[in-house]
């Protein structure tokens, strides 16, 4: 009996097991369905895949192909491991041999595919008899190679940010790249989504737009994990007609799908077991047996405690080469790399993630996938879930939920998880900020004609603005770059900072960077006294310059980790809607004024608090747009001041995460305020804001959406089974001052009449 099937009808077999089991679903195996070859591939092409062992393609890989030889544009939606990489390598690759002077651009989301990619690329053309150049062009590439790929590559695979800021700023050094270009692939297309999707599909128009200007017309071939609206969502990326490929043609071998919910340890208080501590178990159970294993955690301190606890637990010292790893943003490209191969070779029998290795990076076939906490969406779970199971017969993967609302809402209701379509993915590039921003760049590559539109966007207003403020010059009815700055350095495609801060190890006498952090994130992970885990190891923060952009750590060995505390100050400046009633909503513009004032001190394993200690650094300050809700005195009637105060606080835990549901974003992109007498309503008032410089659509949707977001929340609440609110509801009790359940229930209700 194979180790896995064993192991699971162990767990089967074990009443203490099941008993926090509240899904075991099974997916069966399912046969392939298989197309011979197309007769225009390249016969030399056709041999090299002959070689590799591929003797037929699947269904949807001879679709996609077909589509794009005929020259549509062409999104592919399948799940992971059905090999989606084909159906853009076979054409491009096919069109290069016919024409070597063409040219090809990938997009990955990260430097990590954009790698692994080029490696796949390598090894089907290596024995071609037409030479091809694949190369990466991102921020790891040597300046001695940088001139040969703009001058020589076939095949130039980077990523969005890399484009936005090196590549469109700098495209008179491209030409023989936009004069030529034949084809532009856009893999992990749902990536693009909210705030990065609404960026990226206005750096595409800017592509587009700089395409246009050389002559060249690319078609396009995007690729995604299966979402509910992938059409809508790749012509709004590229804005023009496509054929969507959506019928799955890859065998599929047989998966165990577990939801586990750990088991309560204080049903009063409604806590439950740490979601990594039972991933500590079962993971331990699984690599014991080499089966070997992803674990996902939501945060890189996630990655660094629980591969501390596994090689504890395994009986690893410190120091000492182990099949553990974690892998994580921050870990050094060659350290990425190292793991990536060692996975591919079996060497390394278990590897704690955060989403970094979510996206299909060749990582070989691993047995099992735990993922610690619910990812965020379906669509993310399934692509984890899929990490698990690419080649071999049968595989595991197990939803370990932790106390917070969305957890527990999927893990008491897995009907609404596996009979549930996946979800739209949304973005919106027209969003006034963004495209303002792109509206610039743009400008800075190429001068606007007066009447020019932007994609289907219409800038005439935009460009108006930017000659008043003295960005833009008009002449001859065409507008011009006029200032001294490099616009694209200043905007960041993603909600971190561009800044990163360098975390210097000076435990030897000879310094070295280990790892590095974004800006807005040094504060909470390397102020001053903070433990900075890495690769297992601890390393305490010396110092944290922020001028200099670098932490300064050296190694320790002590029994704790560290988390810092985040106080917001709002302030509303602007209203753009509102609505009086038994309730006041609004949304307009506000200013947060952000300050981590102080830290705690963890211990492993229990989590007790050993301590705290201040944090002496700057506030940050952010304009943003946020959606309120206040209370007049008539809706509240006889609720005292210290009730609607706890009512408020609980609300602020709960709604971001549910409305998370609804706008199809991560929890963390959304936060609430709670303020019992605010300065600008004079009421009680609950704020919930984009946790993104100017907003990203959010608190519309929530001003339009509201009532269904809070019934929602009200769900939640009335199905926790706790007596006073719990991290799986409200938040722990008496945070508030008192009990806060029942009085976030009554607002709930006093909202909804």
């Amino acid at each position: 009996m194979p180790k896995l099937t064993e192991l699971l009808q162990q767990w089967k077999d074990d009443p203490a097991f099941m008993s926090n089991v509240t899904r075991w679903s099974v997916v069966p195996e399912s046969e392939g369905d298989y197309y011979d070859f197309p007769d225009y591939l390249e016969p030399q092409l056709h041999e090299a895949l002959m070689r590799r062992g591929i003797e037929k393609l699947y269904s949807h890989q001879a679709k996609a192909i077909d589509a794009v030889l005929q020259d549509n544009n062409v999104v592919v939606v399948t799940p992971t491991a059905s090999g989606k990489t084909l159906c853009y390598n076979l054409p491009v690759i096919s069109s290069l041999i016919r024409d070597s002077s063409s040219r090809a651009l990938y997009l990955f989301p990260t430097k990590a595919l954009s790698q692994d990619q080029v490696t796949e690329l390598r090894e089907l053309t290596a024995n071609l008899d037409t030479n091809l150049y694949c190369h990466t062009y991102d921020g790891d590439t040597e300046p001695g190679l940088r001139q040969g790929i703009r001058r020589s590559g076939h095949i130039v695979v980077t990523n969005p940010d890399m484009l936005h800021s090196a590549i469109l700023p700098h495209h008179t050094k491209w030409v023989q790249l936009f004069q030529n270009l034949k084809y532009i692939v856009i893999d992990e297309m749902h990536q693009y989504r909210g705030v990065f999707g609404s960026h990226v599909a206005n750096v595409i128009r800017r592509l587009k737009r700089i395409c246009a200007f050389y002559g060249s017309n690319p078609k396009f071939i995007l690729c995604s994990a299966t979402i509910a609206n992938p059409g809508e969502l790749a012509a709004l990326l590229i804005e023009e007609p496509l054929q969507v490929v959506a019928e799955n043609g890859a065998p599929q071998a047989e998966k165990h799908f577990i939801f586990y919910n750990p088991p309560t340890i204080n049903p009063e208080l409604g806590l439950r077991r740490s979601s990594l501590l039972e991933a500590q178990g079962l993971a331990g159970e699984l690599i014991r047996r080499d089966i070997q294993t992803i674990i996902f955690t939501r945060s890189r301190l996630g990655v660094e405690v629980l591969l501390t606890y596994l090689r504890q637990g395994l009986k690893i010292r410190p120091g000492e080469d182990s099949a553990i790893k974690g892998y994580r943003g921050g870990y050094l490209p060659r350290e990425r790399r190292a793991i990536e191969e060692g996975l591919r070779r079996g060497t390394v029998k278990g590897v704690i993630s955060t989403n970094a290795l979510e996206l299909g990076i060749d990582i070989g076939a691993l047995d099992a996938c735990l993922m610690t906490g619910y990812p965020g969406s379906i669509a993310s779970t399934w692509q984890q879930a899929g990490r698990s199971g690419r080649r071999s017969g049968i595989s595991l993967a197990v939803l370990i939920a932790n106390s917070e609302p969305l957890n527990q809402y999927i893990v008491a209701n897995p009907d609404y998880f596996f009979g549930r379509t996946p979800e739209r993915a949304l973005a919106d590039p027209d969003n006034l900020i963004i495209l303002t921003n792109h509206v610039r760049c743009a400008a800075f590559e190429l001068p606007f004609d007066k009447y020019e539109q932007f994609g289907r966007a219409n800038i005439g207003e935009i460009l108006q603005f930017l000659e008043d403020e003295d960005v833009l010059y008009l002449s001859d009815n065409r507008y011009h770059w006029m200032e001294d700055t490099y616009p694209a350095e200043e905007i960041s495609l993603r909600s971190a900072t561009r800044e990163n801060v360098v975390i210097v190890d000076t435990t030897d006498r000879q310094p070295r960077v280990i790892g590095e952090v974004d800006r807005f994130s040094a504060p909470m992970l390397v102020h001053d006294e903070a433990i900075y885990m890495h690769g297992g190891r601890q390393f305490q923060v010396e110092k944290l310059d922020f001028e200099e952009k670098k932490a300064y750590v050296r190694q320790v060995e002590v029994n704790y980790f560290t988390d810092a505390n985040l106080s917001v100050d709002l302030k509303t400046l602007e209203v753009f809607e509102e609505e009086s009633g038994k309730v006041n909503r609004a949304w307009g513009d506000v200013r947060i004024n952000a300050l981590v004032s102080m830290f705690k001190k963890i211990r492993f394993n229990t989590h007790e608090n050993l301590g705290s200690g201040p944090v002496d650094l700057p506030e940050t300050e952010m304009h943003t747009t946020a959606f309120w809700i206040s209370f007049p005195p008539a809706a509240l009637e006889s609720m005292s001041l210290s009730t609607v105060q706890s009512g408020l606080i609980g609300l602020a835990n709960l709604l971001p995460q549910v409305a998370a549901f609804f706008l199809m974003g991560d929890p963390r992109d959304l936060h609430a305020v709670s303020q019992v007498k605010a300065p600008f309503t004079e009421l009680p008032t609950l704020f919930l804001y984009d946790n993104f410089p100017g907003g990203v659509g959010y608190s519309a949707e929530l001003y339009r959406s509201y009532r269904e977001i809070i019934r929602a929340a009200r769900k939640v609440i009335s199905d926790c089974q706790c007596f006073e609110g719990c991290p799986s509801c409200i938040g722990p009790a008496y945070q508030g001052g008192e009990p806060g359940k029942q009085q976030a229930f009554q607002l709930i209700e006093v909202i909804l009449q």
